[in-house]
């Protein structure tokens, strides 16, 4: 017969050694790693008094947060911050959140080189406090070949010549300094693949924000009203095509991002873009909007004034009509402008108008002086080579709506 009180002790003993037992410590130091990955920066660090096998384990995880805040004072921020970033480990750091204060940042050059050659992937710094004195990101982060996405606030971004980042999807730059406009242009260029764009702009900054780029999806901008913008992008597409459901979803996001811009210049290819899409969906109101500078095809030069009427506060219109080859001239013979947008009827003061002799031209010019009441000055820009002086004896005869209307031809 079984002593049952035997078997129970046995088993409660078995029991004891496998809770005494410490599993975890059990598992490979990878898998430790991406546990710790999981909790949170104090939390990770703290393990380091489990045992002499744990002392070290957390520098090699591959996902942290370091905040400036979270320690006694400066030095040991630099301090702790040193000894992770130690470029000679050559474990990968996919993620990081840093937060830095005001204080001299001369630790943030050897910190990001470290970042880089240990391939990172998705980066977020942000500087925290006043102050006017930005600091400046290494060079080292403009050629990173293996960022996915950067999340910078209230840093300098230096001005380089050569920018490459090959993998970058998404970047969102939050009241950053730039030295010269060519150096966000540059930045944004120089992603090939980037998709999604976050701007956010300093009070005050009167800087041309340029947009270039053949891959962007969305764009989002908080912008005051007195920011400039020059877009040119294609969201995607060679064509418009309606029952492309993600492009028409890209464009849908990122009109309202751009409603707020006061200067803003717009593309040939991404003003047909904007027409196609007005078929679809209504646009929305540039109430910012005093200078607008665009090219327009001929095809879509009947659309002006409907794109014109989002705009009740334009002030100073450049424009550039760009021909189309395969427009029939019995096409164009046929534009005509039946509707006048507000903006003619009570802002628009300035018109600047770039003539290479196509036929729609001076339908233009005659629709402009004949319904806009406070137009002051009509600069025509000539294209001695193309034009028929002959038109400027037509021009003389258009009856002009506002009585104190000037216009001016200048050669180019």
């Amino acid at each position: 017969m079984i002593d049952r009180g035997k078997t129970k002790q046995a088993s409660s003993r078995r029991l004891n050694r496998s809770l005494k037992e410490d599993m975890i410590s059990q598992l490979p130091d990878p898998l430790i790693c991406h546990v710790l990955s999981l909790l949170s920066t104090k939390e990770a660090v703290g393990t380091s008094i489990l045992s002499t096998r744990w002392r070290s384990l957390w520098l090699w995880v591959h996902r942290f947060e370091l905040s400036h805040w979270e320690f006694l004072d400066f030095n040991a921020f630099v301090s702790f911050g040193n000894r992770y970033f130690d470029s000679t480990r050559l474990s990968c750091i996919h993620n990081l959140k840093l937060t830095i204060d005001e204080n001299e940042a001369s630790y943030l050059t050897p910190w990001i080189d470290a970042l880089v050659k240990r391939k990172i992937q998705h980066l977020c710094v942000r500087r925290t406090g006043g102050g006017s004195s930005f600091h400046e990101m290494p060079l080292s982060l403009y050629v990173c070949e293996t960022l996915v996405s950067l999340k910078l606030v209230q840093l300098t971004l230096v001005d380089t010549e050569f920018v490459s980042l090959p993998c970058l999807k998404t970047m969102h730059l939050y009241n950053n300094v730039y030295p010269k406009e060519t150096t966000f242009e540059r930045l944004v260029s120089s992603c090939p693949v980037l998709e999604d764009l976050m701007i956010d702009v300093l009070r005050n900054d009167a800087k041309v924000y340029r947009v270039h780029s053949r891959s962007l999806k969305r764009l989002l901008k908080d912008m005051e009203c007195n920011a400039k913008l020059d877009i040119s992008f294609d969201f995607g597409l060679e064509a418009f095509d309606e029952s492309n459901v993600s492009s028409i979803s890209h464009i849908r996001n990122f009109l309202p991002g751009i409603s707020t811009v006061r200067d803003m210049t717009i593309s040939a290819f991404t003003f047909q873009i904007i027409h196609h899409y007005s078929k679809l969906e209504p646009l929305p109101q540039f109430d910012c909007m005093t200078r607008l500078d665009v090219i327009v095809c001929a095809s879509i030069l009947q659309w002006l004034p409907t794109f014109l009427e989002r705009c009740p506060n334009l002030t100073s219109l450049e424009l550039e009509l760009r021909n189309d080859e395969e427009m029939h001239p019995r096409e164009m013979n046929q534009i005509s402008f039946s509707s006048v947008p507000e903006c003619l009827l009570s802002s628009l003061e300035f018109v600047d108008f770039a003539i290479w002799g196509h036929f729609p031209e001076m339908k233009l010019v005659r629709y402009l002086l004949k319904s806009s009441t406070s137009l002051k000055k009509l600069t025509l820009n000539v294209n001695h080579d193309s034009i028929d002086y002959d038109i400027f004896n037509e021009l003389l005869k258009i009856p002009r709506r506002s009585t104190m209307c000037e216009v001016v031809v200048v050669d180019f």
